[in-house]
C-alpha cells in the first residue's frame, strides 16, 4: 500500500517568521580566540569529616588542572537551606558567583536512599536558571558522579542527569559510579588505581572536550527561538513594518 505524501510543503502558519533561524555551519564558527583556560566549579554533597564524594570531587579536580582547567571547589559548609533566607547570604553569593564564572561543572553525590543527598540538592536549587539577564547554569558543560556504600548502582547519576537538564546544561554521555567507595580511597583520601579510576579519568576527559568544544558557541547553542520571541518583541514589529503591516 502506498504511503500518502507528507504535506511538508503547506507553510508554518505558526511560526514567527521574525524569530526563526536556520542552524548553519558557519554560525557555530568562532573566530574568539582563548583567553583563558576552561573554567570548571566541582560541587560535592557531603558535609562528612571523611566524604567520600569529597574525595572524589579531589580526584576529578586534579585530573582537570592537569588537563589544562582552572578549578575550583565549592565547599557547602554554612549554606542554608532553600528560601530559608534570602539570596544576599554569602553562602550563596559564593556559590551563585562561582556558577557564572564557570563554564563547565561536575556534581559528584553519595547516594542516600536510592537517589542524591539532601546538601547535593540544596546547592543545585540554590542556582536559579536565570538571575536578571544571567543564566548561571545554561549553555554550561557538566559530568555527573556518585559514590556509594554498596553494590554498583546509577540511581544518584541518573537524578543528577535530569536535574542538568533541568538547569539547561549539556550534560556529557561519560559518567563514574564508583560502589563500595569506602574500599577505593586509602586513609589519605586519595582514589586507589583500578578501573574505576580510569573511568574518573574518562569524564573528566570527556569534559574537557566538551568543554572545549562548546563554550565559545554555548551562546549560540543554547539560543532559543521562544526566548527570542520573549526578549526582542522589537525585532518581529520592525519586520512587521518593513513588510507593510504596520508602521514603524
Amino acid at each position: 500500500m502506498d504511503k500518502p505524501d507528507q504535506p511538508f510543503n503547506d507553510g508554518l502558519p505558526n511560526l514567527s517568521v521574525a524569530h526563526f533561524e536556520v542552524p548553519t555551519p558557519e554560525k557555530l564558527h568562532t573566530a574568539q580566540p582563548f583567553t583563558h583556560a576552561p573554567r570548571i566549579l566541582v560541587l560535592y554533597g557531603s558535609l562528612r569529616e571523611r566524604s567520600f564524594s569529597r574525595f572524589l570531587a579531589y580526584e576529578a579536580a586534579r585530573l582537570l588542572e592537569a588537563m589544562g582547567g582552572e578549578v575550583r571547589i565549592y565547599d557547602a559548609h554554612g549554606l542554608p537551606l532553600p528560601d530559608d533566607t534570602t539570596t544576599d547570604h554569602p553562602k550563596v553569593r559564593e556559590l551563585r558567583d562561582l556558577s557564572i564564572w564557570s563554564e563547565g561543572h561536575v556534581w559528584v553525590s553519595p547516594e542516600r536512599h536510592g537517589s542524591l543527598t539532601g546538601v547535593m540538592k540544596s546547592q543545585i536549587d540554590w542556582l536559579p536558571l536565570s538571575e536578571g539577564s544571567v543564566r548561571p547554569t545554561q549553555g554550561r558543560t557538566l559530568a555527573v558522579m556518585q559514590v556509594s556504600g554498596g553494590s554498583q548502582s546509577f540511581n544518584a547519576v541518573n537524578a543528577l542527569r535530569v536535574l542538568g537538564r533541568w538547569m539547561r546544561m549539556i550534560t556529557i554521555p561519560n559518567q563514574s559510579s564508583v560502589p563500595m567507595a569506602y574500599r577505593e580511597f586509602d586513609d589519605s583520601g586519595r582514589m586507589k588505581s583500578g578501573p574505576l579510576y580510569e573511568r574518573v579519568v574518562d569524564v573528566c576527559e570527556e569534559l574537557m572536550k566538551f568543554t572545549l568544544l562548546t563554550r565559545e558557541r554555548a551562546g549560540y547553542l543554547v539560543d532559543r527561538y521562544s526566548e527570542r520571541k520573549e526578549r526582542e518583541p522589537d525585532r518581529l514589529k520592525a519586520v512587521a513594518a518593513d513588510i507593510g503591516f504596520m508602521k514603524r
